[in-house]
């Protein structure tokens, strides 16, 4: 017996995820159900430290007390990916878009600053971009599976490494300490991260520079993907969420 789950245990997760109303898989980690959805995903192992925000906070709270198994998770909108809301619906001048060289179009999803926004309306100069989570508003499932408690020191501190910083780094550990070899320009924001390592894994955290070029690599995280990673959405990058709020506002004033 693994016994229950606490707050720091590391665990190896697989899950489906899936809107209540027509069953439709948003999101999964699960290579097979991926494929049936044409998802590309990687097939790592998808391990998280419970109660470090390395997954949907509500799936955190539920999973802490449970032992390893199946579990089913429905989630109302609060709990979920939020609610919708009209003050997340902004009007924007279409000059914006022209100067980026992009004809908006209904149904066309951007990324501002970070925030994805799906173009609902184009009309004259205006376009009308909705700044919800594709998923406000509606009811989820989570198929949920702790397959094993990581019980190996080393299975921990990479998922450690791919939560934190997105990549895998050389690293040794000698007496309660966790040496790492990081890039130069990394070392500093690494060393950010001292109280966390010891928090988790009880272990005080350097960070040295690399001399060889070959010891570490970056490699994308296969946490459970954020909203923003919903299927459905076509990506492109437009820059400075502020510039576009104050033409929209400026434009607002010449009106009145």
């Amino acid at each position: 017996m693994e016994g229950k789950l606490e707050k720091n245990d590391f665990i190896e997760l697989r899950y489906i995820g899936k809107i209540k109303d027509n069953n439709e898989i948003f999101d999964t980690n699960i290579e097979e159900e991926a494929k049936k959805l044409n998802l590309d995903i990687k097939t790592r192992i998808l391990i998280i430290c419970l109660g470090q925000n390395m997954i949907l906070p509500s799936i955190d709270e539920f999973l802490i007390g449970k032992e390893p198994g199946n579990y089913i998770l429905e989630l109302e909108p609060k709990k979920a990916f939020g609610i919708r809301s009209k003050e997340l619906i902004k009007t924007m001048p279409v000059s914006i878009f022209s100067k980026h060289n992009v004809k908006p179009e209904a149904g066309m999803v951007f990324s501002f600053d970070n925030l994805l926004g799906k173009i609902t309306t184009v009309s004259g100069g205006r376009v009308i971009v909705d700044f919800n989570n594709p998923l406000a508003g509606k009811q989820v499932v989570y198929n949920l599976q702790v397959k094993r408690k990581i019980t190996n020191e080393e299975e921990k501190i990479k998922a450690l490494f791919l939560a934190f910083f997105s990549k895998e780094y050389k690293f040794k550990v000698e007496n309660k300490k966790l040496i790492i070899e990081a890039e130069k320009n990394f070392v500093k924001i690494i060393e950010l991260f001292k109280e966390k390592f010891k928090e988790i894994l009880g272990l005080d955290l350097e960070a040295s520079e690399s001399l060889d070029s070959d010891s570490f690599r970056t490699k994308g995280s296969d946490s459970a993907r954020k909203p923003e990673d919903f299927r459905h959405a076509q990506k492109s990058q437009i820059s400075d969420i502020r510039e576009i709020e104050e033409k929209s506002e400026e434009k607002a004033v010449e009106k009145k």
